[in-house]
């Protein structure tokens, strides 16, 4: 349980039936030990309204604590990827490393099941009785691109009761069973910055500056910055004084430089094809192969999401230089996608897995290439 009112609902509908239930806290991140401030943390509040639902249900809860794990194994990880101008995503490093794999060796043999306030679904193959992630029912809220990290021998034990509900249909549940958390807001973006610090607030204290020039697509200087990892692909290069407004199309980690373009819809932000590495496929045994072979038994499409919040894109997976590499090519372009981001692949509402994008390729890219053939 996070404090939320997702996992509070799921600790609900559990306590319903016939299980022999209790509830676990995981402290993953704690300001006040990192930076040596007073006052309360957020933690601190998300545990309280743990044991506040649990009471009320009428559940044993407990926490652990998971923040040295977290440190190593999510966030150290991210400083690096962010130093190098890369764009990591700590949600889906947390659910891999941490909740899928950190939790589950500390709880043992003592959870036969582990139940979570995820929005995504499980469901059985019948040829080889293995599980299947799946979307939600509310594809608004659907979190199995978070999930795409964590293979099917973890996922096995795990399950996501709310995943046939809507969020609105959640809220009035919780309500309807008097919870204390039913009003609360959603968490939004990244755990350990918290609701009160910004961003780039938050990292500078473990990211010293680093200047370097801002340049056109010619290699004129149209600015500075003053590091990598304070500009994000596809947004706002934040340079005064231009005519037109000029957006990050390149981060180059060597040079410490940063390419801008006027205009979102400039051929350097519209990204066609994505290279990943490290690509983990939910069933381990799953190739680029298999998976095209399953698109012909079972129809439909293939679609990749970048980012959590935005639209599938239609995409045909081929294989790289060796098994951890796939490659996504686009049916149309998409803008502002990054290195470092992860890419998860979708056949219809089943997810195959997911990689972390190292390159991309833009129609600038295939403009030239065209241009310097032969004729």
């Amino acid at each position: 349980m996070s404090g939320g009112v997702d996992s509070s609902v799921t600790a609900a509908l559990l306590a319903e039936q016939d299980f022999d239930l209790s509830a676990v806290f995981m402290r993953n991140w704690d300001t006040k030990d990192e930076l040596g401030a007073d006052g309360k943390c957020e933690w601190e509040k998300d545990w309280h309204d743990v044991q506040q639902v649990c009471k009320l249900l009428d559940i044993p809860c407990r926490m652990v604590d998971l923040s040295r794990e977290y440190w190593l194994r999510v966030f150290e990880p991210a400083l690096r990827v962010w130093e190098r101008g890369m764009t990591p995503n700590p949600d889906v490093d947390c659910n891999r490393e941490i909740k899928f794999d950190a939790l589950v060796q500390r709880l043992g043999e003592s959870a036969q099941w582990i139940a979570t306030g995820h929005y995504a679904h499980l469901q059985w193959d019948d040829a080889t009785h293995r599980a299947m992630l799946c979307r939600s029912v509310d594809r608004h809220k659907d979190q199995s691109y978070f999930l795409a990290a964590v293979q099917e021998p973890q996922l096995r034990r795990f399950m996501f009761p709310i995943s046939h509900m809507t969020k609105p249909q959640l809220r009035e549940l919780a309500h309807a069973r008097g919870l204390p958390t039913a009003s609360r807001e959603d968490s939004v973006g990244i755990c350990f910055v918290g609701q009160k610090r910004r961003f780039e607030q938050f990292i500078s204290e473990y990211i010293p500056p680093s200047p370097g020039k801002i340049v056109d697509e010619h290699g004129k200087v149209i600015g500075e910055h003053n590091g990598l990892w304070k500009f994000t692909i596809g947004e706002s290069s934040r340079v005064s004084g231009l005519k037109t407004r000029f957006y990050v199309a390149k981060k180059d980690a060597e040079r410490n430089e940063i390419v801008a373009v006027p205009g979102r819809d400039h051929p350097m932000l519209q990204c066609r094809a994505v290279n990943t590495i490290d690509w983990r496929w939910v069933w381990p045994d799953h190739d680029v192969q298999q998976v095209l072979a399953l698109q012909t038994k079972l129809g439909g499409r293939f679609t990749t999401k970048i980012r959590h919040a935005m639209a599938e894109i239609e995409c045909t997976p081929s294989q790289g230089t060796s098994p951890e590499n796939v490659v996504l090519s686009f049916a149309h372009p998409d803008a502002g996608v990054a290195p470092g981001q992860t890419a998860a692949l979708y056949l219809n509402e089943w997810c195959l897995g997911c990689g972390t994008i190292t390159e991309t390729t833009c129609t600038a890219d295939l403009q030239e290439s065209a241009s310097s053939e032969p004729t």
